[in-house]
């Protein structure tokens, strides 16, 4: 599995970002980043300013989001609903869809609860939970 370091996963998205608005092609993950960062506009400054974006920090005490952590939260849970992995998390996403009215919304839901149960899982160093996770997109979906 490749698992790249901060700065290259940053720069991932500052070059799929960049290609996107010189109308360069796009590998198909780039493709969906950037159509990632279109729904992000409060990102396009950020990711036009490279070097800033690959040295700023944003700790969680600031109440910031890390919007690269964002956006990966994003595209985790754009490849979960591609493959419905865990299984069930499509059905559930479409619910979620058809109670908010709103995909994105519905992605954030999903994106709250993935980040949740990663959570856990740093925390007692195991494995995620995909049965909690489930678990909890379930709770969210019934409102």
């Amino acid at each position: 599995m490749f698992q790249p370091s901060r700065e290259q996963a940053r720069r991932f998205y500052v070059e799929a970002w960049r290609r996107y608005r010189v109308g360069e092609p796009l590998e198909p993950l780039q493709a969906l980043a950037a159509e990632l960062i279109l729904q992000h506009p409060e990102y396009h400054a950020l990711l036009e300013d490279a070097e800033a974006s690959l040295a700023r920090e944003w700790p969680p005490e600031l109440g910031e989001t890390n919007p690269f952590l964002h956006l990966g939260l994003h595209l985790a849970i754009a490849e979960q609903l591609s493959i419905d992995q865990p299984r069930g998390i499509r059905s559930l996403h479409q619910a979620l869809c058809a109670r908010l009215d709103d995909e994105h919304a519905a992605q954030h839901v999903l994106m709250e609860c993935l980040a949740e149960t990663i959570w856990y899982a740093q925390r007692s160093g195991q494995a995620p939970d995909a049965t909690a996770y489930l678990a909890c997109v379930k709770r969210k979906a019934r409102g």
